[in-house]
């Protein structure tokens, strides 16, 4: 066998400014069991009971705060059971397009009450019959809702995937338009294609 040449090359002289890095990755010694151990390793209890309490209560009202945002932005992740899936979307949507009689409700409501003070026996009378009729009016308005709205997803999901959305959709629009949450994605007159 041939045999190769020996080159010497002197090695390089330790520089003292350098700090000593431990190596990481390829070429590095694995870490024994107990090293990791120890590493990974927290007090149970922490030391300043107050400030970890602090601290917890401090990451608990930012994630109380980003679910409430989202559920007003209408972030699927962060909606409750009864508001997710593809149809409450579009129920939702439907009824945000258009107005309701029902919305205004509660300040008609309002209205009576303040009425109710008039001492005059015949305006009550008259703020009662109107309220009971504005009523009847909402509840039919919500009706024909119901069936124009089991039309369009019987349409657009088919009429075998249709689910419960009555109640749903009458109770979105009863509510003062401000007040709605998840909050209103679309404009008035933006039906959902």
């Amino acid at each position: 066998m041939a045999k190769h040449p020996k080159t010497e090359t002197p090695a390089p002289a330790p520089d003292d400014a350098a700090p000593a890095t431990p190596k990481v990755g390829k070429g590095a010694p694995t870490p024994t069991r107990a090293e990791r151990e120890a590493a990974n390793k927290r007090p149970l209890v922490p030391n300043d009971r107050k400030e970890a309490a602090r601290q917890a209560r401090a990451k608990a009202a930012e994630a109380r705060e980003r679910a409430r945002v989202g559920m007003a932005a209408g972030d699927e992740k962060y909606l409750p059971a009864r508001d997710r899936g593809p149809q409450k979307k579009f129920v939702r949507d439907y009824v945000d397009a258009r107005f309701s009689i029902g919305e205004i409700l509660i300040p008609v409501m309002f209205v009576v009450i303040v009425l109710t003070f008039v001492p005059s026996y015949e305006v009550q009378t008259i703020g009662i019959f109107a309220l009971w009729g504005f009523f009847l009016v909402s509840v039919v308005d919500v009706i024909i809702l119901g069936f124009t709205l089991q039309r369009k997803l019987a349409a657009r999901f088919g009429a075998t995937k249709v689910e419960r959305f009555r109640w749903y959709a009458a109770m979105r629009a009863l509510q003062l338009r401000p007040l709605r949450l998840p909050k209103p994605q679309v404009k008035r007159g933006q039906y959902p294609a």
